[in-house]
């Protein structure tokens, strides 16, 4: 998945495994702190998504087929105010094309608009975390809920989310706001981690 940060200009992009849809939440946060796409897989068997915009001042909600997220090649989604592709979904190579094509159709498009600065639009690319790392994290993270082993201290078992930093996932529960930073900046750290037997949030 990918997005482009309305704050920074970077396009932040992200490995999320189809079983990470089975948390309550994940998040994509851009390293710069200037923007977030939250990722929610919701009772009745869809995606919702709450996309950042860099054309409009807050971000849209869109709510997507699971079938989105196993089909072939890549998915575009647009700011239902300008048409212009803000999100993408599909296999890494396929986005990474797709976010050229739309750079090069957002510059002449604002290019014909008489806006000259468009640097800011071709800053690089931000890749959250090795795609390998942050799959064994993840799955030990939703491994350990549901064995009943992620703990928070909430006496329901709590409600948590996940979020996809540049270099650590983040489990949060957002009933009680205790969490955990578990590294994600090395195969070593992500096999260390899927000997865990329990995670503690503090």
């Amino acid at each position: 998945m990918a997005y482009r940060c309305p704050k920074c200009g970077m396009t932040v992009k992200s490995v999320v495994g189809i079983f990470s849809l089975t948390a309550d939440a994940v998040t994509l946060k851009c390293p710069c702190g200037g923007s977030k796409m939250d990722i929610q897989y919701t009772k009745d068997k869809k995606v919702r998504l709450s996309v950042p915009c860099f054309l409009c001042p807050n971000p849209h909600t869109y709510t997507l087929s699971r079938s989105v997220f196993t089909g072939e090649g890549a998915v575009g989604i647009t700011c239902p105010y300008s048409g212009v592709e803000i999100c993408f979904i599909g296999d890494g190579d396929d986005v990474s094309r797709r976010i050229e094509e739309s750079d090069r159709e957002l510059r002449e498009l604002l290019g014909d608009a008489g806006v000259g600065d468009l640097d800011k639009l071709n800053e690089g690319e931000r890749t959250l975390t090795d795609p390998q790392v942050l799959e064994i994290v993840t799955y030990v993270i939703h491994e350990l809920r549901d064995e009943g082993k992620l703990f928070c201290g909430c006496e329901d078992g709590g409600d948590y989310e996940v979020e996809i930093g540049d270099d650590s996932v983040t489990v949060r529960c957002k009933k009680c706001g205790r969490s955990a930073t578990v590294p994600a900046n090395s195969v070593t750290a992500a096999h260390a981690f899927l000997n865990a037997d329990s995670l503690t949030l503090t």
